[in-house]
């Protein structure tokens, strides 16, 4: 079969593609993630691109729709629908490209005592000799003085290392084990051991390389999770497994080997062996953590939505293909349903909001938006589908947040003034900019209570969508093109927020408790570390509270991640969570669309 070479630029990699693979799949096989937010179907026109040289497949009516006829006179395609015929060169806008955004990894980690289940002890053997032929591993184990459980057997990973690491060791070594489940490998004499605890979200990925001794974060690192190239939101991601196991398959390999790259970079920022590694902790949302480990994921998509397994996994590293010493494990804590997963567990271990007495309510915001209100020690928790758009997804002008996306918004003397991510000249919005200047255009009258711009909006044009307004003109832009604010877009921010609100009062509700009771008010995750608190309140996405009530604690999944690793303790009270817990499905609420619908207004 003929192949390819296609140029993509700004990146500077070229890719070998064939006629029968679109420009996206062949972005995707070579780790390139171009957005994708339906999976590479043609029907978000997120995958935007243009063909700078070589011949390329005819035009599709998908592509007529989305761009004009001058931008395709410029070469303006959509990647999933554009296929090869020669050598050619593509450029990547940055609004389609879904790296180099900007990455919250960090959180505020609870005071825990360190006491992790793994152990370390040092031994002296004697070496063999002509009248001592005992074999090697029954040498370790009648002289080191360690008391092992016969009926574990012996890890073949860890014995086909252990020979030739004594002899090169002068038959002196550390002993690294889990009490109750065997050996993990072996180092030399006082060597530091690790812990990998990761946090994998729909769009981002954190890692933390912690000591295990000290209880001491080394290192930490992001990274975009790279199954985003397949689908945007966990929906479209289950859908492409359900293609077939190649597919399936595709998503957990793409995930590991992102894993495996952050884990190569975080034992080189301390300067140790990836073999010091001895113990993961990895949470996510429950179809992340399906996909992770490759269980079934069908019937996260159908109703009820019910996940493979609720309860904590503990497996083999090697079995997900990890690398790390040859016995690590990984432990995955408890899910508590479809859509509320592992890492709200891991979030309301770092908010503490397992051993509270107090009203206290705690959310993650995201695609989905999970919720948990604590009341008297008992926790209640809901999903919210609040869609993408605190991505920037399904906004005209919409974002991640990269370098040049408006994150912060103002109206005032009779004019925008904005702030972008470093600093650099405005090319789009992300999640943080949109709710600021839907919030600024409701506070200056510039928009009326249903969303509607009024006579009052500044620079309102004409246009396909309806109502617009033109929030930096196009000499002000960093793309020569005019940011435009569409009254579709302060819908898509009308519906996320009242999905939230909605949840928010049908936990009030089944709790019966009103909002001014809540004590704490806890926002987590990447979106809610940089939103702006006034915009959310003056909007109605939160209730309106006194400000000292909330706290936005950043990365908490990741943070309760750390938590777990240093301590076998939170991982009993991670699994206790579940005893404590109720889960109310909002689909069978009979008073959440009559919430959503009066929470829909401003």
């Amino acid at each position: 079969m003929t192949t390819f070479e296609i140029d993509f630029e700004p990146i500077g990699k070229r890719v070998v593609a064939n006629r029968e693979m679109s420009l996206l799949t062949a972005a995707q096989e070579a780790g390139i993630a171009i957005t994708a937010v339906c999976g590479g179907v043609g029907i978000c026109q997120d995958c935007k691109i243009r063909c700078l040289s070589g011949q390329f497949s005819d035009i599709q009516n998908k592509e007529r729709d989305t761009f004009s006829a001058q931008e395709l006179a410029e070469g303006w395609r959509l990647a999933c629908q554009t296929y090869p015929q020669s050598n050619g060169k593509i450029e990547i806008p940055p609004e389609s490209m879904s790296t180099a955004q900007r990455l919250q990894i960090e959180g505020l980690i609870r005071d825990v005592a360190v006491a992790p289940e793994i152990k370390a002890s040092d031994f002296t053997l004697s070496p063999p000799n002509l009248t001592d032929l005992r074999a090697d591993w029954e040498r370790f184990v009648e002289d080191s003085g360690l008391k092992l459980d016969e009926g574990q057997g012996i890890a073949l990973p860890v014995l086909r290392q252990f020979s030739e690491k004594m002899r090169q060791q002068n038959w002196k070594g550390r002993v690294i084990f889990r009490e109750g489940v065997g050996i993990i490998g072996f180092l030399p004499v006082e060597s530091a051991y690790f812990g990998v605890a990761v946090d994998i979200g729909t769009t981002k990925m954190a890692a933390f390389l912690v000591n295990l001794e000290s209880g001491h974060t080394e290192a930490k690192i992001g990274a975009m999770n790279p199954q985003i190239a397949y689908g945007e939101d966990v929906v479209s991601r289950i859908a492409y497994a359900n293609q077939g196991d190649t597919q399936h398959k595709t998503l957990q390999i793409k995930l590991v080997e992102t894993l495996n790259r952050m884990i190569s970079d975080l034992v080189g920022q301390v300067g140790i062996k990836p073999d010091q590694v001895v113990d993961f902790v990895v949470v996510g949302n429950t179809a992340i953590h399906h996909l992770f480990a490759r269980l079934p994921v069908r019937q996260l998509g159908q109703a009820p939505y019910v996940p493979a397994v609720r309860r904590a996994l503990r497996f083999s590293a090697q079995e997900v293909g990890l690398v790390g010493a040859p016995g690590a494990w990984v432990y995955l804590p408890p899910n508590i349903a479809g859509y509320v997963g592992a890492d709200h567990v891991a979030m309301l271990l770092a908010a503490d909001l397992n051993h509270n007495q107090s009203t206290s309510l705690a959310m993650d915001i995201g695609t989905n938006t999970e919720i948990t209100l604590s009341k008297e020690g008992h926790l209640m928790s809901c999903s919210c589908a609040s869609g993408p758009a605190f991505e920037g997804a399904h906004i005209h002008a919409g974002m991640r947040a990269v370098p040049g996306a408006i994150e912060r918004a103002q109206f005032y003397d009779g004019d925008w003034h904005i702030s972008t991510v470093a600093d650099q000249p405005p090319i789009g919005i992300c999640g943080s900019g949109i709710l600021d200047v839907v919030a600024e255009l409701l506070d200056s009258g510039q928009i009326d209570s249903t969303g509607r711009f009024t006579d009052a909006a500044l620079r309102l044009v004409d246009h396909p969508k309806g109502g617009v307004i033109i929030l930096v003109p196009a000499a002000l832009s960093g793309n020569g093109n005019d940011i435009l604010v569409t009254r579709s877009d302060i819908r898509e921010i009308q519906l996320a927020k009242a999905a939230i609100r909605a949840g928010v009062e049908a936990l009030l509700r089944e709790s019966g408790i009103e909002a001014e009771e809540i004590s704490r008010f806890i926002i987590a995750g990447a979106f809610g570390t940089y939103l702006h608190l006034d915009s959310a309140i003056k909007i109605g996405m939160f209730p309106n509270l006194a400000r000292e009530r909330f706290s936005q604690i950043g990365n908490a999944a990741g943070a309760g991640a750390q938590q777990m690793l240093i301590s076998s303790q939170s991982r009993v009270e991670a699994e206790a969570v579940l005893s404590k817990m109720d889960y109310l499905e909002l689909t069978t609420n009979p008073e959440f669309s009559d919430s959503y619908i009066d929470a829909m207004g401003f």
